[in-house]
């Protein structure tokens, strides 16, 4: 056999495994979830994990913006609304490391999100379905 010719067995790579890509759907919140959503579209687990990307840190954007917006209307009040934000980005990045360490030890087959799984996975199962 020569240099130029592989073993039969040998399987091709077409690009990450599904645990890196459970891992990376994760990694830049609800940007690298739509990345991951097409780019693993024929693994439904990484589908999933992406579509739980990005309903969750969809949600905890959009949630930042209206405090923001609502916050900067209030005047002074608005220091209310800006500790919301503080502690709900907290919350997200509690969510992101227990999501990211979730998906690695499961080598990237389908784990609700920890502390909101049972509230997003029902969205993240249609929005996967929806992607073929």
């Amino acid at each position: 056999m020569t240099s130029s010719q592989s073993p039969a067995n040998r399987p091709q790579s077409t690009g990450p495994d599904k645990k890196t890509s459970a891992v990376l759907s994760y990694a830049l919140g609800w940007v690298t979830g739509i990345v991951f959503l097409f780019v693993g579209k024929h693994d439904p687990d990484v589908k999933f994990h992406a579509s739980q990307s990005i309903v969750f840190f969809g949600a905890v954007s959009a949630l930042n913006i209206v405090l923001s917006i609502v916050g900067s209307l209030l005047g002074a009040l608005g220091i209310v609304f800006s500790l919301a934000g503080l502690a709900l980005g907290v919350f997200a990045v509690v969510v992101w490391i227990m999501a990211m360490v979730a998906a690695n030890s499961s080598s990237g087959v389908r784990v609700e999100l920890p502390l909101v799984g049972k509230f997003v996975a029902p969205y993240a199962d249609r929005l996967a379905a929806s992607v073929g």
